[in-house]
């Protein structure tokens, strides 16, 4: 959990939680508060502790309290010189104050609420260095008199002041380097955050390391990370401005190394980009579409994609208002079992915890409609510094005292049971939060009384203890258990996305906000206000500690339906029993009834796959006099033929390593070639407008298409139906009978469908069932149809040139595209959304793809192989001279053959 781990720093019973909100820790001296006891004087040592509103005494012995001051309450503060009177027993100078009130922390050495005492009292202390004790009593009148200040924007200036020029006045000791060889970049003042506080600081980063060095010397004198250490950096909003940084040293974990505010948004920039530019060749970038594709693919789980955009998002486990939100995933808090097979166990993760009731939800709109602009549905958040204590109160008790002016809550008000909480959710006037990550977590503690507070006894003389669970937890580590496999149930994984629209997508603001019953205070949203430019300081203050006591709304990352993940029942396309790629494509089998060869199958090419890397050149042959564009191969691999710019289709045998057969139908380039599923026709498209068929049986030119009015660019075939797309800025739907092209009968066209576009169409894809078709046009934009409506049905603009190649994913679930603007990106074909956007180092000009990873064909002749879940290229393999112009691969992924603008064919194989 965020608040053990930042305690663990240290092991003092001083903490920054017993300063005021927003209240600076200055500097420490050793002292002795002198209090008369009997006759004699009565001396207790411990750290005499200047704040910026107060004054703490921290006793060494753990039985007496920790004494606070504050300067708002302190009458008189002098210096009371030391005895001079040699006649007299010599006495040090002292520190007097009188003061209204005194506040008793920690007595006993127990965390418990504050003990005020409220009555005129004088406050001896004595400095162990009796020097200092003058300019000690200087400081503490300048800070008083900030504190008797009129106005609160007056005293803020007033501190704000005092800690800049205590900040100028040091800097980082260059001593605390863990090498005299580091080279230092860069320094600047800044302030370390943790839950509620803050610790002014130092902060310096070297060509090896982070450090931070507190300008009071609190936790330690210095903090260290290591460069190398760094696996995440993410900016930060740090009261609701650009200021923040927080820096993990792990992939996963949900809690920060450092999280630090820096004065300006140029230095906290010059930062981030030093450890950005070091992490380049080390830890890879992530993007909230690079990890919605890792989860929708499985590779991560909903936690884990919870916690990634939640970090994406601004969310800090160091910053109590924009604290990790998590939702509620079960209704059912009752029953003894929990069955989550049964949908009705779950909360409707597509509404807000506010419109879950519908008879609540009707008088929310009613006052909704009723009121004045800016209106609003709800009047409290869905998370809040008060709420994330709600909950964690039993391991944060501290942090509660700190926020609430040293008390608890009240006993009927505090997290008592999960059920109740629940139920108070659904039915509360103004109850509509949701959870936190702790609940999905390992860690059963904050569940648990396990450090014996005392969080006071409810109306029905229960003392507050333990959370109650529901009927079907047997313990608290049973209960996380059990809510961590809730979380990542079918249920849930089916719906999580609806969640997500309404908290982190396009549901977020805006009329689909308003539709789904999703709109929250205006001063939560990101923007909602600008601070600077309210002038009252005074004005500016409350605004902004309102806005942070109310919580916080996410930063909106998706402003496009989110896709649904991918469950296993949705994996096991039929295939069909055409070959219908396009060039570079990779061609589908044929159905079998026999499930478990389709099962090795399928183990095959994940096999091959994962073994991409291994590809071999088996031999290397130029047949063209032009760059190849179009590779097509019989179904027993015996013949290959390719198309060219050279106007011809040759036929090449695998057996003899040479072409046996060279065909000509114009004197116009071919554009691109395929084999249809009776293995004895070839369809080439070319740029005289023209697309012809060819026999294989007859060796001669069988038909002719003539029906563009500009070149036709690709071709895709399924069952009877021809799709031909052209530079006329159109895709044209024919059927023709296959048996009647495998006779010498000619054929006859029946149009029907033509498909218009913005501009010329360069390439088209069928998904595997021949359900979806794909075509991506020269000005960049993408465009997915439905084969039997031939309705467009998501258009992306996706590059800002020409779309060279595209292709769907073999679940029919994405759509890859490469195009002139160095692009790869992966489109997701139930939303439109762009999920993956990969610059490559040059111009990807085709591939083929298993939905993870590209085998692609660049501008410079190598062919790469990407990996989609981490944006980096794993192999780099040597190949053509020039560009890779055309790709195939067979079914089992094992063998591949390219062709490329130097006239070439090459024949690749994986290496077992």
């Amino acid at each position: 959990m965020a608040f053990l781990k930042t305690q663990e720093r240290t092991k003092e019973r001083f903490s920054l939680l017993l300063l005021d909100l927003e209240e600076y820790y200055f500097e420490q001296h050793t002292a002795y508060h002198v209090t008369p006891y009997s006759i004699k004087e009565r001396k207790i040592r411990g750290s005499f502790k200047i704040c910026s509103r107060s004054v703490i005494f921290d006793p060494e012995d753990l039985a007496e309290p920790i004494l606070k001051i504050p300067f708002r309450d302190c009458k008189r503060i002098e210096f009371v010189e030391k005895e001079t009177n040699p006649f007299n027993e010599p006495k040090p100078s002292v520190i007097s104050i009188s003061c209204g009130q005194v506040i008793y922390i920690k007595e006993c050495n127990v965390i418990a609420p504050y003990r005020i005492e409220r009555a005129t009292t004088r406050m001896t202390f004595q400095l162990e260095v009796w020097s200092k004790t003058e300019d000690v009593v200087q400081t503490l009148l300048q800070l008083h008199r900030a504190s008797c200040l009129e106005k609160l924007g007056d005293q803020t200036a007033m501190i704000a002041a005092n800690l800049q020029s205590r900040l100028a006045r040091t800097s980082f000791d260059k001593y605390c380097f863990q090498s005299v060889a580091e080279n230092l970049h860069m320094e600047c003042a800044v302030e370390m955050v943790m839950p509620l506080v803050s610790n002014p600081g130092h902060v310096c980063i070297t060509d090896e390391n982070l450090y931070f060095q507190p300008l009071n010397g609190y936790p330690a004198q210095v903090i260290q990370i290591q460069l190398h250490g760094i696996r995440r950096i993410y900016k930060r909003r740090h009261g609701l401005r650009p200021l923040g940084l927080e820096v993990f040293c792990t992939e996963n974990d949900i809690c920060s190394d450092i999280y630090l505010k820096f004065y300006n948004t140029a230095d906290r920039d010059e930062i981030y980009y030093y450890i950005a530019t070091f992490l380049e060749n080390h830890v890879t970038e992530h993007t909230a579409e690079s990890y919605m594709l890792q989860w929708q693919r499985g590779h991560l789980s909903n936690y884990q994609y919870l916690l990634h955009l939640n970090n994406l998002a601004d969310r800090s486990c160091n910053d109590l208002s924009q604290y990790p939100v998590f939702p509620w995933v079960i209704a059912d808090y009752t029953s003894k079992q929990l069955d989550l097979t049964n949908a009705a166990m779950f909360r409707d993760l597509s509404k807000p915890v506010g419109a879950l009731n519908k008879e609540r939800l009707e008088r929310l709109l009613a006052r909704y409609r009723g009121m004045p602009e800016p209106r609003f549905m709800y009047g409290s958040h869905y998370s809040s510094p008060g709420y994330i204590l709600f909950y964690l109160v039993r391991v944060a008790p501290e942090h509660m005292l700190c926020l609430q002016n040293g008390r608890y809550d009240h006993a009927d008000r505090m997290f008592n049971s999960i059920g109740e909480t629940w139920k108070n959710c659904l039915e509360g006037a103004t109850d509509f939060k949701e959870l936190i990550p702790e609940f999905y977590g390992n860690d059963a503690s904050f569940l648990e009384n396990g450090l014996s507070l005392e969080l006071g006894r409810r109306q029905n003389g229960s003392l507050v203890c333990d959370v109650a669970l529901p009927p079907w937890a047997s313990d608290a580590s049973d209960f996380l258990q059990k809510h961590k496999a809730a979380l990542e149930s079918q249920y849930v994984s089916e719906h999580l996305h609806e969640w997500i629209d309404l908290v982190f997508g396009f549901k977020q603001r805006g009329c689909e906000a308003v539709a789904a019953h999703n709109v929250f205070h205006p001063l939560t949203y990101e923007g909602g206000i600008d601070c600077d430019s309210i002038e009252d300081p005074d004005q500016r203050i409350a605004m902004l500690t309102q806005i942070l006591e109310f919580g916080q709304t996410p930063t909106q990352l998706f402003t496009s339906p989110h896709p649904q993940r991918i469950m296993p029942r949705f994996q096991n396309i039929t295939r069909s029993t055409s070959i219908t790629s396009p060039e570079g494509e990779l061609p589908p089998g044929s159905i079998n009834e026999d499930s478990s060869f389709e099962d090795l199958t399928e183990e095959s090419r994940k096999l091959a796959w994962a073994n991409m890397s291994s590809l071999q050149l088996i031999s290397s042959h130029k047949i063209h006099k032009e760059a190849v564009t179009g590779i097509a191969v019989t179904r027993d691999g015996t013949a290959i033929f390719s198309t060219s710019q050279d106007s011809t289709l040759k036929m090449f045998s695998k057996e003899l390593k040479d072409f046996q057969r060279s065909m000509s139908f114009s004197n116009m380039a071919l554009s691109s070639c395929l084999m249809l599923a009776d293995g004895k026709t070839v369809v080439c498209s070319s740029w005289d407008n023209n697309v012809y068929f060819y026999s294989i049986p007859y060796g001669r030119r069988q038909d002719t298409l003539m029906g563009h009015d500009d070149a036709v660019s690709d071709t895709c075939w399924f069952d009877d139906k021809l799709f031909t797309a052209s530079w006329d800025s159109t895709v044209k739907v024919w059927r023709c009978a296959s048996d009647s092209l495998s006779s010498h009968k000619r054929s006859q066209f029946q149009l029907l469908a033509e498909l218009e576009h913005d501009a010329g169409v360069n390439t088209i894809g069928l998904n595997p069932a021949g359900t979806l078709l794909v075509s991506g046009c020269k000005d960049g934009t993408a465009t997915i149809w439905d084969t039997s409506s031939y309705g467009s049905l998501q258009q992306v603009h996706c590059h800002t040139g020409t779309i060279h190649h595209m292709a769907f994913s073999p679940d029919s679930r994405h759509v890859l595209s490469v195009g002139a603007d160095s692009y790869m990106k992966v489109i997701d074909v139930q939303t439109g959304m762009v999920m993956s956007s990969v610059k490559a180092e040059e111009e990807q000009r085709c591939f083929c793809w298993d939905g993870s990873s590209v085998l692609c064909g660049g501008q410079s002749g190598d062919l790469t192989l990407w990996d989609l879940l981490s944006n980096t290229v794993s192999t780099r393999i040597p190949a053509h001279s020039g560009a890779v112009t055309a790709m195939w691969m067979n079914e089992l992924c094992s063998t591949v053959i390219t062709g490329g603008d130097d006239r070439q064919i090459i024949f690749w194989k994986l290496q077992n």
